[in-house]
């Protein structure tokens, strides 16, 4: 049986097996279930699946930002509260109060004659807890006792002065030398928790004072 390919020229043979590569080339690139084709599918998947991480992982990171300034605001709040506990306690802490005070009076040589607990006083938020302190000293060494108690880690309002000078003897105990000023004042410090009211009777006072009941 004659064969047309062999018949034909070699140059002509060549354009046909190059027509026929072609045409095997354009079936594989273009038939749906052809590898070539399954291939390319596969890599287009790929390419968007790598397309959608990518846009998650930025979605991500601005989280993670956000996550980091979060933190960063909530460690700076932990610290204000830490710092407002110091001022403004959740408990009484009454000896710690009257150690500060006591603290700030030896530190101007100014005596704390007598403490006295006053009764508690509710607000909405708050917890207001007077004390009337009795005290003598020099003139300019009490000016400096007041000066120490505005500069303590915990709030105290002062208020409610009442002051005279000393006549020699004093009010009855040893005063030191260098006294010319007695008298009393209001103490008010503060805290955030409920609490017992504090008997106003109950007093307390420093060694050379005179006899009182202890709080």
């Amino acid at each position: 049986m004659p064969n047309p390919f062999k018949d034909m020229s070699l140059f002509m043979q060549l354009l046909v097996a190059l027509a026929v590569a072609l045409a095997l080339i354009l079936l594989g690139e273009f038939l749906p279930f052809s590898p070539v084709q399954q291939d390319r599918n596969s890599l287009d998947q790929a390419r968007q699946e790598r397309q959608r991480l990518l846009q998650e992982v930025t979605q991500l990171q601005v989280y993670k930002q956000r996550y980091t300034d979060l933190k960063q605001q909530m460690d700076a709040l932990q610290r204000q509260l830490e710092t407002m506990r110091t001022i403004v306690p959740d408990e009484k802490e009454a000896d710690e109060f009257i150690r500060l005070l006591q603290g700030a009076a030896s530190a101007s040589n100014v005596e704390i004659r007598r403490l006295t607990a006053k009764a508690v006083v509710p607000h909405d938020y708050h917890y207001d807890m007077p004390f009337e302190v009795e005290v003598d000293g020099p003139y300019f060494s009490i000016l400096d006792f007041f000066g120490r108690l505005g500069q303590l880690s915990r709030i105290i309002n002062v208020g409610d002065l009442s002051f005279k000078g000393v006549a020699e003897g004093g009010g009855g105990y040893a005063l030191r030398p260098g006294t010319t000023v007695t008298g009393t004042f209001l103490a008010t410090t503060f805290f955030t928790k409920a609490a017992e009211p504090v008997p106003s009777a109950k007093t307390t006072k420093s060694a050379g004072g005179p006899p009182g009941k202890t709080l």
